[in-house]
């Protein structure tokens, strides 16, 4: 399934996902133009590596935080951005601009932590913004779980378009992750080349931080749909 957009619209412009979109694509231009001994250089030092972690070198921590803005490829970078881009808004019209900051950073760096603590000996580097996306997904089930999310299913060689209820659609994702994390028990994420439990880390956290401070959030647009289906929204 891939998303297409939610029936959600913003109250107010977010600045800061536009923010995080452009910062995101503007590294990825800017490493993906260097020679490929220097991107291998850039990833290693700046990636996620849980082995490297220590309390004896406290830089080390900071890649927490740099792991988040590489990414490794074009459709890695755009399918994260695309993300961010459809749930983003709307979480940052419910936490505010600077919370919404914040949010992002440490939803990231909780995934990060979680992939470690799993895999504390990988040695490989890990890199991408889906732990900090993951704690946005997880947010917006908490806060949004009757919007409507326009999804593309394909259905051999026909594309379905259906709109799924938010609750559905990011509880199959979450459950998706969580599969594959059985599926690759072996692996720890290190082999398998993708850290799904920083994925599942990063959206528990998410929805974690969602239920504790909800009633200090912005209240939501109260969401109804018509007779004939279509989306309303009253304020």
């Amino acid at each position: 399934m891939f998303p297409l957009r939610d029936a959600v619209r913003s109250r107010s412009r977010p600045y800061v996902t536009w923010v995080l979109i452009l910062f995101s694509l503007v590294a990825f231009v800017m490493s993906a133009y260097l020679q490929p001994a220097l991107f291998e250089g850039l990833i290693l030092q700046y990636g996620l590596v849980p082995a490297r972690l220590s309390f004896a070198n406290p830089a080390s921590w900071l890649t927490l935080v740099t792991s988040i803005f590489l990414h490794g490829g074009w459709f890695h970078v755009i399918s994260n951005l695309w993300t961010l881009w459809i749930f983003g808004d709307n979480v940052e019209d419910r936490m505010g601009h600077l919370r919404f900051l914040a949010f992002y950073l440490a939803s990231g760096v909780v995934a990060g932590l979680a992939h470690a603590a799993l895999a504390p000996t990988a040695a490989l580097p890990t890199i991408g913004a889906s732990g900090a996306i993951a704690g946005i997904l997880g947010a917006y089930f908490v806060l949004y779980p009757s919007a409507r999310v326009l999804t593309l299913v394909p259905l051999i060689f026909i594309p379905w378009l259906v709109e799924i209820p938010a609750f559905i659609y990011l509880g199959v994702w979450f459950l998706s992750q969580l599969s594959s994390v059985l599926l690759n028990l072996g692996a720890t994420g290190e082999f398998s080349g993708i850290a799904w439990w920083a994925h599942i880390g990063g959206f528990a956290f998410g929805a974690l931080t969602a239920l504790l401070v909800a009633r200090r959030l912005r209240r939501p647009p109260v969401m109804s749909y018509d007779q004939e289906g279509t989306f309303r929204e009253n304020y």
